[in-house]
């Protein structure tokens, strides 16, 4: 450690098939701009960068990105084989196939069975890998995801992808794939008052997965960021602490289970150790039930 910010490691660690990693990582969408998908927005190349090396600083060793997270003149893969390769041992780069974007930032058809190694290839490319840490199946509202999901299985039994998950899924999204290849983890849309993901959290720690949830400082904003007003129990609990509304997000995400694993994105240094910092944050169990009544009807 550089400084006396607060590491990752200080939410403890979860193993993904058999790469240990810590529980507050790093989501690489929001390197390319704020604006996230916009294929006119761009970000600050050096501050990006920034922003990677540091978040290797403070001990995050588990990064999510997409090919598809570009802008017109940034990539996150890119940036990220600019920034850290050669490539620590212990980082785990997980990446996600499925959705498609042509080179204007249009979004295409998404990718058929037999288009996935293409993906897999392309992300290889770009983070400069000759095999891939972790590949999500980003389900784009197949009610079956067999024949995705089979086709990623043969990818991993070439050698190209070591363990792999699904995205955006539902139960029977889980124990089909299961019953195709291992799943070690789940990332889903899930925070304080987006609980529709509550059944998957349960099914995850039921079978020792981990969950990831995504969007759990956007809410409602999703890809565009939070774009409400941050509901007063939030705030209540963060002035309690001390700390911002989204050290309390996040904290509150990671206590919902030990499989539970953070993934808060930013392209701001500040940011970056500010939510890094969460891992440290606990709870009461009466801060955790005042903050699990949001988007609840009073009894």
């Amino acid at each position: 450690m550089t400084s006396c910010a607060v590491p990752a490691a200080a939410a403890g660690t979860w193993t993904l098939g058999d790469l240990k990693v810590n529980r507050v990582g790093f989501g690489a969408m929001r390197l390319t701009g704020r604006a996230a998908f916009d294929p006119g927005a761009h970000s600050d190349r050096g501050r990006a960068i920034e922003v990677l090396r540091r978040a290797i600083e403070l001990g995050v060793n588990h990064i999510d990105t997409a090919a598809f997270y570009f802008s017109r003149l940034r990539s996150a893969n890119e940036l990220i084989n600019s920034a850290l390769a050669p490539y620590a041992d212990d980082l785990v780069i997980a990446t996600k196939i499925g959705p498609a974007r042509d080179a204007g930032g249009e979004w295409a058809t998404p990718a058929r069975p037999d288009q996935l190694r293409g993906q897999v290839e392309e992300n290889l490319r770009q983070l400069g890998r000759d095999h891939l840490d972790l590949v999500n199946l980003r389900v784009m509202g197949e009610d079956s995801v067999s024949e995705h999901f089979g086709a990623l299985a043969e990818l991993r039994d070439a050698g190209l992808v070591r363990h792999l998950g699904i995205s955006a899924a539902r139960p029977e999204h889980l124990a089909q794939a299961q019953e195709i290849a291992p799943v070690v983890c789940v990332q889903n849309r899930y925070g304080i008052d987006a609980r529709g993901g509550d059944g998957m959290l349960r099914a995850c720690a039921a079978h020792g997965i981990a969950f990831v949830p995504f969007f759990s400082l956007a809410g409602e904003g999703r890809e565009a960021g939070a774009v409400r007003a941050e509901h007063d129990e939030v705030r209540a609990v963060a002035r309690a602490h001390g700390v911002s509304t989204a050290q309390v997000r996040l904290a509150w995400v990671l206590q919902q289970g030990a499989h539970v694993l953070a993934i808060p994105g930013t392209g701001d240094p500040e940011h970056l150790a500010d939510s890094v910092a969460a891992a440290a944050l606990r709870l009461t169990e009466e801060e955790l039930r005042l903050l699990d009544s949001i988007g609840r009807p009073a009894s």
